[in-house]
C-alpha cells in the first residue's frame, strides 16, 4: 500500500519558497547540563610532516606556546582528549589565549577553567575545532618547521589542519557524524517505532525529536499541549540518553502556532528557545518553521536576532538553517539576511523534494539543488568552496513524498555519496516514523516504497563527516 503524506511536517519545496522556511539550531555542547566524568584517551597528536603537537620546552607555565615539534614521546607531547572537551598536556589545559575568535589567534598551556576557549571538538574529518570560535587548530604558515606555532583558522580543509589524535574520550565531533544523522522522531499521533530498536537496527545515535510549538503566547509546550517535562517526550529523551545517544528537539513543523511568530520580540523568542535547552541539558535544538507567516521581514528578522543571542549566550551552539529548495537551489533571502546580520550558521541545509513532479532520478536532483546552495552560501559569506560546503546540508524525505514522488534507497546512497565527498554539516530526513514497509498504518507510519525496516536510517548512519 502506498502512503498518503499528511504529515505534521509538510515540507514545500517550490522555487517561491517562504524566505524562512524552517530554522534549525544545534548545540553539541549543554549550557546547563548535569556534570559528567571526563574520560580521557591519551597519546600523541600528529599533524602536517609527521609532527607533534608540542609544549614548548615542557614548560607548564601559564602561556607556554604550544607548537609542532619531532615527535619524541616526552610528556609535553602527550594529551588527554578528554569527554568534557578538554584537551590537557602537562596538568594544563590547551587554550586559545585571551578566549579570543579570530583568525591567528595563538595556542598556549593555561590553568584548566571550564571557559570555552578551552573546549575542543575531533570530528571524523580529523579537525580539531574550536567551540569558542567554530575555528580550527591550524599550524601557521602551512608549515612542519620546528617550532611552528599553531593557531586558530578558519576551517579549510587543508593539510596543516588535519590531526591524529587519541580516540575513545572525545565530545561528539561539531558537526559531523553522528550528530549531523539525526533523524527526524515524532511523538504526535500514529505509531511512533521504538528509538532503541532503530538505535540497534542501524547504529544511529541521535534523533531530531518533533515538535516543539507556542501554548499561547510564547510559551513552549510539545505539539503546543504536551507539558514541556514529565510526559511522552521527556521519557523518550531519557531512553535515547540512556542507550548511548542524544535527541534534538525540533521546533515548529507544518501546523500548529509557531513560537517565531506568538512571540513578540527577538529577546522573548531567544527566553523560550532557551527554557526548552535548560529543561534537558541540551547539546541541541532545530527550530521547523514552515508556514507562510514567515515571509514577513519582521519574523524574519526577529529569528535572526534571537539566533544571536542563543548563540552569544550558548558556547559553542550549532545553527542549523533548513528550507525548501527548487531544483538548482534555494531562495537567498535569508541567507543574504543572516550573513548581513552577522549570524553565522553552520548549516543552511535544504529540502530537496516537492519539485513537483513523478519520474524523475531524485538523488540526481538533489546533489543539483545543493550546489545551488553552496553557490549561495559562498557568496554570502565570502567562503572557499570547501568552507561553503562544510556550512550546507541535506534534510531528505524517505519513499513517497506529498506530490508523489519516489526517493528511493539507491537516491539515499547517491546523497550520502555527495555529502561524503562534499563534507557536509548536515545529513538527514523525514522521518524514521516512515523508514518502515507499509501494512496498512497510517500517514507517516511507512515510507509508501518497497524495503526492510530501517534501510533509509542504515544509509545514512554511515556517514562519516
Amino acid at each position: 500500500m502506498t502512503a498518503t503524506p499528511r504529515s505534521p511536517r509538510r515540507r514545500l519545496g517550490s522555487l517561491a519558497l517562504p524566505a524562512l522556511a524552517l530554522v534549525a539550531v544545534a548545540a553539541f555542547l549543554t549550557r546547563a547540563g548535569p556534570a559528567t566524568a571526563a574520560v580521557a584517551a591519551t597519546g600523541q597528536i600528529s599533524g602536517i610532516g609527521g609532527k607533534c603537537v608540542d609544549v614548548a620546552g615542557a614548560s607548564a607555565a601559564n602561556g607556554t606556546a604550544v607548537q609542532l615539534y619531532d615527535c619524541n614521546g616526552t610528556g609535553a607531547q602527550q594529551w588527554d582528549v578528554r569527554s568534557d572537551g578538554t584537551v590537557r598536556a602537562l596538568g594544563k589545559c590547551l587554550d586559545v589565549k585571551d578566549g579570543a575568535t579570530a583568525n591567528g589567534t595563538v595556542l598556549q598551556l593555561w590553568d584548566c577553567n571550564g571557559s570555552a576557549a578551552q573546549r575542543w571538538g575531533i570530528s571524523a574529518a580529523r579537525d580539531i575545532v574550536s567551540v569558542a570560535a567554530d575555528k580550527c587548530l591550524d599550524a601557521t604558515g602551512n608549515s612542519s618547521a620546528n617550532g611552528t606555532r599553531l593557531q586558530l583558522w578558519t576551517c579549510t580543509g587543508a593539510a596543516n589542519q588535519k590531526w591524529n589524535a587519541p580516540s575513545g574520550g572525545g565530545d561528539p565531533d561539531p558537526g559531523g557524524a553522528p550528530m549531523a544523522v539525526a533523524p527526524y522522531l515524532y511523538n504526535g499521533w500514529g505509531s511512533p517505532p521504538s528509538p532503541t530498536t532503530v538505535m540497534n537496527a542501524t547504529g544511529v545515535k541521535w534523533f531530531t525529536l518533533a515538535f516543539v510549538l507556542s501554548n499561547g503566547y510564547c510559551n513552549p509546550q510539545w505539539d503546543g499541549g504536551r507539558p514541556l517535562v514529565g510526559g511522552v517526550d521527556q521519557r523518550t529523551i531519557n531512553t535515547v540518553r540512556a542507550a548511548g545517544g542524544d535527541v534534538i528537539p525540533s521546533f515548529g513543523g507544518w501546523s500548529g502556532n509557531k513560537l517565531e511568530s506568538s512571540c513578540g520580540s527577538a529577546g522573548e523568542l531567544a527566553a523560550a528557545y532557551q527554557k526548552v535547552i535548560d529543561a534537558y541539558g541540551l547539546k541541541a535544538i532545530d527550530i521547523d518553521i514552515e508556514a507562510a507567516a514567515y515571509d514577513s521581514p519582521t519574523v524574519q528578522q526577529r529569528t535572526v536576532d534571537a539566533l544571536k543571542t542563543i548563540r552569544a549566550n550558548n558556547p559553542g551552539i550549532k545553527l542549523y538553517v533548513t528550507f525548501g529548495t527548487g531544483q538548482n537551489g534555494s531562495d537567498t533571502s535569508l541567507i543574504n539576511r543572516a550573513a548581513q546580520s552577522g549570524l553565522t550558521v553552520d548549516s543552511w541545509t535544504i529540502m530537496p523534494f516537492n519539485f513537483g513532479g513523478n519520474g524523475q532520478n531524485m538523488g540526481t536532483l538533489s546533489v543539483r539543488a545543493a550546489e545551488g546552495l553552496k553557490t549561495a552560501v559562498k557568496g554570502a559569506y565570502g567562503y572557499s568552496d570547501d568552507q561553503a560546503y562544510r556550512h550546507t546540508g541535506i534534510s531528505s524525505m524517505n519513499g513517497t513524498t506529498d506530490v508523489g514522488e519516489t526517493i528511493t534507497v539507491a537516491d539515499f546512497r547517491t546523497i550520502l555519496a555527495y555529502a561524503q565527498q562534499r563534507h557536509l554539516a548536515r545529513l538527514t530526513f523525514w522521518s524514521v516514523n516512515r523508514d518502515r514497509p507499509c501494512t496498512g498504518g497510517g500517514a507517516d507510519t511507512c515510507s509508501g516504497v518497497g524495503q526492510q525496516p530501517w534501510d533509509f536510517t542504515r544509509v545514512l548512519a554511515q556517514y562519516r563527516g
